[in-house]
């Protein structure tokens, strides 16, 4: 069935909104963050920054549609390393996530540790969440765990805590590449490890109202 004049439209805009972001990554990876500007992007793919402001209405916008695209990426890597064991499950997604930010450190350092002052234009925090992929296969392999009795309370906070280790310990890592870590992977396996083993010690409660909700 031909498409009408409308999802034509639609489906120019979501191509130019992609091309977009991957030459966002390409600057970030190339310039690193004050080499992302609206005027590079535009000139970048070849439009006028009039255009580009038409999908990212400042800098900040861009930078969390690049979180975003990077959190998509993430989760295809995290399907792919699955485990009928949910704990192993588990700890995939945190081995992935170092992965992620191991290999690509100056991009996670930008998208990663920018401060983000408020939500993607449009969009609230609960809207924001729910579009993330890999937070949303994080949370069901929690959920596998909880339900396995593997650990005990709110999917959603265990979650959030486990990203903060991940983060917290990739950061590390990654801004002080001096400090006597040891093998990079085998020191995220030893926090995966001591993370999961406290919050199975109790039961988790949950976290308080998020923002925005």
């Amino acid at each position: 069935m031909p498409l009408t004049a409308q999802a034509r439209r639609e489906q120019q805009k979501a191509a130019m909104r992609s091309e977009l972001i991957a030459a966002a990554h390409k600057l970030v990876q190339e310039e690193g963050y004050e080499g992302l500007t609206i005027r590079k992007l535009a000139k970048r793919v070849g439009y006028a920054p009039m255009s580009v402001y038409s999908y990212f209405a400042d800098k900040q916008d861009i930078l969390l549609a690049l979180a975003q695209d990077a959190f998509e990426t993430l989760a295809r890597r995290i399907e792919e390393n699955r485990s009928d064991d949910p704990l192993e499950a588990l700890k995939a997604v945190m081995v992935e996530y170092a992965a992620f930010g191991l290999g690509n450190p100056n991009e996670y350092r930008i998208v990663f540790m920018t401060e983000k002052v408020r939500p993607q234009a449009g969009k609230t925090f609960a809207e924001m969440t729910e579009g993330n992929p890999a937070m949303k296969v994080l949370v069901a392999r929690v959920e596998a765990c909880v339900a396995a009795g593997k650990l005990r309370g709110d999917p959603r906070a265990i979650a959030t805590m486990l990203w903060a280790v991940g983060h917290g310990t990739i950061s590390l890592l990654i801004t002080f590449p001096f400090y006597p870590f040891g093998d990079p992977q085998a020191f995220v396996a030893r926090m995966c490890e001591f993370s999961l083993a406290s919050l199975g010690a109790g039961d988790v409660p949950p976290l308080a109202q998020a923002p925005g909700c």
